[in-house]
Parts: C-alpha cells; sequence; structure tokens
C-alpha cells in the first residue's frame, strides 16, 4: 500500500505541474505569481490544494465551510465559528484557540491538507466538522453546493481588504522577492490581480448564492461584525443550528466569546506570540490592525474614487454595496 500511497501522490505532483505549465500568469499584487484558474488569479501554491479539494473532498452534511477572499476577516470568522460550536465541549478560558490559534483548529483545504490521503482522512474527523477556504465559490466541489454542508462567507470593504493584503504580503512567498510598491499594489489590485482575484467575482459568487439560499450561504460584512457584534454572533450561531439558549445569554456568554475572539485578545494567544499559520507564516502576521477605515491612512483620494467608481460598475444591480462612511 505504501508504494501506491507514493504512486498517487506523484501522480498528482505532476498532474499540478502540468496544469500549470499551460496557465495564464501575472504578478499579482503581493509580488507573487499567480495563475488564471477556472477564472481566478489563484498563488501557485494553492492551486494543487484546490485541484485536491475538488477532486477529493466528500462534503458531510453537517459541515462548516468558512469562505473568504484573503484579509477580509477570515481568522476572525474562524475563531468566533470555532467557539460557537465547541462551547459545550470545553470553557471559554481552556479553549485550544488559546494554543492553537484560528487557523491552528480550523485548517484550510487548500494549504493544510495536501494530500488524497489527507483528505480521506478527514473522513474520521467528529462532526461538525468545521474548514476554510479561499475559493471561489464556483470551484467547490459539486458535494458542498449540493449537500446540506453550511457556508458562511465574510466580506471586508475592498479598500481596506486591500490595505490589510499589501501590509501582509511582505511574508508572502514569492518567486522574485519584490514586494510592490503601493501604487504598483494599487494598480494591480484594481485590475484583479490578487490572490483569488478579482475580489468583485468573488463577492458576487458568494452573495448571488446567498440570495438563492439563504438556508445554506450566509454572506456577512466584517464592517457589521464590528459594529454590531453581539447581534452578529447570535445571528451566526443561528444560522449554524446551534442558537443561544436564554439561560446562556442571560450568563453573558455570547459577550465572554466576543471578548475570547476579539482583535486584542487573539493577539495575546499563546499560538499567536510564539506559533506559525499557513505555509509557515508568523501567526502573529495574520492580526495587524483589524481597523475599519484603516484605508485612510494610506489611499489618495483619487484612489479611493478609482476603487468606489470600480465597486459601482461591478456591483450594480446586484444588492451588494458598502457604505462610505465605513471605509471612504
Amino acid at each position: 500500500m505504501e508504494g501506491v500511497e507514493i504512486t498517487v501522490e506523484e501522480e498528482q505532483r505532476d498532474e499540478s505541474q502540468e496544469l500549470l505549465q499551460h496557465l495564464p500568469t501575472e504578478i499579482g499584487m503581493g509580488g507573487n505569481l499567480l495563475y488564471l484558474y477556472q477564472g481566478f488569479w489563484c498563488p501557485q501554491v494553492s492551486i494543487k490544494g484546490m485541484m485536491l479539494f475538488q477532486q477529493h473532498f466528500k462534503a458531510q452534511e453537517t459541515d462548516l465551510i468558512l469562505a473568504s477572499i484573503p484579509k477580509s476577516g477570515t481568522t476572525w470568522l474562524k475563531a468566533l465559528t470555532y467557539t460557537i460550536v465547541n462551547r459545550s465541549h470545553h470553557s471559554l478560558e481552556k479553549s485550544p484557540l488559546l494554543t492553537n490559534g484560528p487557523h491552528g483548529v480550523v485548517p484550510f483545504l487548500e494549504f493544510d491538507i495536501s494530500s488524497r490521503n489527507q483528505f480521506l482522512e478527514q473522513d474520521k474527523l467528529p462532526e461538525p466538522r468545521i474548514f476554510g477556504t479561499h475559493s471561489p465559490y464556483t470551484a467547490l466541489p459539486c458535494s458542498v453546493k449540493d449537500s446540506a454542508a453550511k457556508i458562511v462567507y465574510v466580506c471586508r470593504n475592498p479598500l481596506d481588504m486591500f490595505i490589510s493584503y499589501w501590509k501582509f504580503s511582505v511574508n508572502i512567498p514569492k518567486e522574485n522577492e519584490k514586494h510592490l510598491s503601493l501604487g504598483d499594489a494599487f494598480d494591480k489590485f484594481c485590475q484583479g490581480l490578487h490572490g483569488y482575484g478579482p475580489f468583485w467575482d468573488h463577492l458576487l459568487g458568494y452573495w448571488k448564492a446567498s440570495l438563492e439560499r439563504p438556508d445554506k450561504v450566509l454572506f456577512l460584512k466584517y464592517e457589521d461584525i464590528k459594529k454590531n457584534n453581539v447581534p452578529c454572533i447570535k445571528k451566526l450561531a443561528n444560522f449554524l443550528g446551534l442558537p443561544f439558549s436564554v439561560e446562556e445569554e442571560e450568563q453573558g456568554l455570547i459577550e465572554e466569546i466576543s471578548r475570547l475572539c476579539s482583535f486584542e485578545s487573539m493577539k495575546n494567544y499563546e499560538a499567536t506570540m510564539t506559533g506559525t499559520g499557513p505555509l509557515g507564516i508568523p501567526a502573529s502576521a495574520f492580526l495587524r490592525k483589524g481597523q475599519v477605515g484603516d484605508s485612510l491612512n494610506y489611499l489618495t483620494p483619487s484612489m479611493v474614487s478609482r476603487v468606489e467608481n470600480l465597486i459601482q460598475e461591478k456591483l450594480q444591480d446586484s444588492g451588494l454595496s458598502f457604505c462610505r462612511s465605513s471605509a471612504f
């Protein structure tokens, strides 16, 4: 069996390498090489994982898939969801979040599960299984879209997301080891040349799915969670089928979860201060400021106007919008 396993892994590696040779490429806003895979610009490090995800992931009816474009609140969503789901299994003071971190307890399907056998091993995990993904909605396996598995998508105002992504990109493995200037990175961003971009297509895929199947896809905005944390946590718990009891609410459990998963708390987790996240990147790099409107400290009025017009053009008639007051 061991020899067969090696052969399978070699075949998968050869398949992904052959595919890469035929895909269009561009340098993205993070300075790393991106490949146009199934209509989206994806980092090389994730394409093999996306292929394996599509080919071998078998969704279970109780699965929870946490989706996002990078730097949109992914870490926060993982922490909140994990804590809500596991609140009856251990006290918040002894949460595995503290020692393993959000990315340690909720693996990425593209990065953390890197072989066919590892995907098969996921079938043995206790229910409900929780996974993270940056894959676009159209790239999700049919087993996810056609099952009762629930999807939670978090998005963020594109301007704030851009700045957070640009700042984070110094940690991204690069072929040419070049960190683009703010202006060059911004031009790339507006062209959709960033991880899993264009951002407007990524947003619209999950947005439309949430309108068509609100029982299956929950669409959240980072800014709403920041502004109305407790109501959003209740909304998330209700969607997951794990509503808080009257007793839990009276005891202040929602507020305790909010504090445990706050940006300030997560920065002080043991796992954040000493551990590493996906791709070996320091866990601390995944938590920079977490502020709404931080883009105002970096972008010129003309840059803001350019993205504002882009959003209006790409999202028109969709019903999806972003408030000027939250980031502009």
